[in-house]
């Protein structure tokens, strides 16, 4: 009988091990550097454009003293429409670029950033939208201050970006319009799923966001985008891609299900995850001037 309660205890040990292990992993971000990301883009895309725009680097102090790095990019055309690109896990603002162009075409100013914990800012973990999202309002109301002339100042996010462009509207800031590509409903199924992947049991989440809690005072069940949509009004384009298997396409349609407001959806044949833009640049971009159009802001 011994012998039993010393296996179990020590399963358990293991077992709250791996969770923690598991915790850091999902959590802690292996952020590119500048560097690196520049040289992805570079590998997929023409970056010429970024040499010739007209930029201004800054930082801006969030709600609890972080500070985030931010460069605004000046369109060539004088214009009174902003945007602010969120980007993805891992990445930072270079990484932001592929929508830059889109918009610089579309006739926008564009303001980057670097997400907490990533590419210029101070190391941290991720919470998948809980602090990016107040990170982000507090952008939003930078924006309107730094630049009054903004008449029109929507939001653009890529996965993790997007979830956080999602979880924002629960503060309800002042923007005209959202674009959330390929972003997640919720993290705790995209964590089991990852697992799947992986060929581990997906069981194994329900420790980790146990243990996540522990470590880092947030579970993967709090980190639920969704949950800002059940009065938002702001009008929203889901995009995602056909053969995302990573963050499947049914998150966004459970989520334009879930908004009370505007919404449209557009899943993009064979793209993969976050390569939308890219698998039809051209498409992409008019799927963006129509939206736009219809809301009467192009």
């Amino acid at each position: 009988m011994k012998w039993i309660i010393i296996v179990v205890v020590l399963l358990v040990i293991a077992l709250i091990v791996f969770g923690l292990y598991l915790a850091k992993y999902s959590l802690g971000i292996k952020a590119q550097t500048l560097e690196e990301a520049q040289k992805w883009q570079a590998d997929h895309y023409d970056l010429t454009f970024y040499d010739e725009v007209e930029k201004e680097d800054y930082t801006v102090k969030s709600y609890d003293g972080y500070v985030l790095h931010v460069q605004y990019l000046k369109n060539a055309k004088e214009s009174h429409k902003y945007v602010i690109i969120s980007h993805g896990y891992t990445d930072n603002h270079i990484g932001s670029l592929k929508y830059a162009r889109v918009y610089l075409n579309l006739g926008f100013n564009v303001v980057l950033y670097d997400l907490r914990g990533h590419g210029e800012n101070e190391p941290t973990f991720c919470t998948y939208s809980i602090r990016e999202a107040k990170d982000l309002n507090v952008l939003i109301e930078d924006t309107r201050k730094r630049y009054p002339d903004a008449q029109v100042l929507g939001i653009h996010g890529e996965s993790l970006g997007s979830a956080t462009s999602i979880a924002v509207l629960q503060y309800k800031p002042q923007i005209d319009f959202v674009v959330a590509d390929c972003g997640f409903s919720e993290i705790a199924s995209v964590m089991a799923n990852g697992l799947k992947m992986m060929k581990l049991p997906e069981g194994l989440s329900k420790v980790a966001s146990l243990c996540a809690k522990m470590r880092y005072g947030y579970s993967y069940e709090e980190m639920r985008p969704i949950d800002a949509l059940k009065d938002n009004e702001i009008p929203i384009c889901f995009i995602h891609g056909e053969k995302d298997d990573f963050i499947v396409p049914q998150h966004s349609i459970n989520m334009q299900k879930a908004t009370k407001g505007y919404s449209e959806i557009h899943i993009f044949p064979n793209a993969t995850h976050a390569a939308s833009v890219l698998f039809d640049t051209d498409g992409y971009t008019e799927t963006l001037r129509a939206y736009l159009k219809k809301l009467k802001l192009l």
